[in-house]
């Protein structure tokens, strides 16, 4: 059979490793599911969501023709897209409080006369 990039094929993971898991397409033919590739956001730990002898549906992301790798994908057949935790930005300081570069611009010159009387009291 002739793998060609998007199509989606059913299969069986070998093997999970920290960076990614195992995929037999055929008796002969393996592919690799990057963690990148396993959910939408970040997979903290590919073990918790995926194990050894499950069928997985994955679609072909790449064939690389030099290697015969081929790089596959659950991520691209999620039907629902998890939307990412938007936070408040929180700031060191209060937003509302006129602080600044303006208290830099005024202090500068008064730190420069202080250091330089400093230098040259040496």
């Amino acid at each position: 059979m002739e793998y060609k990039i998007g199509m989606i094929l059913n299969g069986t993971i070998t093997g999970l490793q920290p960076y990614g898991a195992f995929v037999s397409l055929s008796d002969t033919i393996q592919g690799l599911i990057h963690v990148s590739e396993v959910q939408a956001g970040y997979t903290k730990n590919i073990h918790s969501l995926l194990t050894v002898g499950q069928k997985v549906k994955v679609q072909i992301i790449d064939v690389d023709e030099y290697s015969k790798k081929i790089s596959l994908s659950l991520r691209t057949l999620e039907t629902q897209i998890q939307q990412p935790n938007l936070r408040r930005k929180k700031y060191f300081t209060n937003k509302n409080k006129k602080i600044g570069f303006e208290t830099l611009e005024k202090e500068l010159p008064i730190w420069t006369n202080e250091a330089m009387n400093e230098l040259l009291e040496k």
